[in-house]
């Protein structure tokens, strides 16, 4: 069973400023708290903005070693 259980509980500010970049990057308005009225597509498109941006950190830190 997943679980929405952070594993490192102090991250989670950085983590949030992450997915209100991400937002702000593909045209979404996010709000603080709850965003329950999202589409679909625009909750994927900001998911997917974010996979995009970490693929492309580790693959700059892969280069760089």
């Amino acid at each position: 069973m997943a679980s929405n259980k952070a594993l490192v509980p102090e991250a989670k500010e950085a983590l949030d400023r992450f997915k209100m970049e991400a937002a702000s990057e593909v045209g979404v308005n996010l709000n603080q708290g709850y965003n329950g009225d999202l589409t679909a597509r625009q909750a994927g498109s900001i998911g997917g903005q974010m996979v995009k941006k970490m693929i492309e950190k580790y693959e700059n830190d892969i280069k760089t070693k």
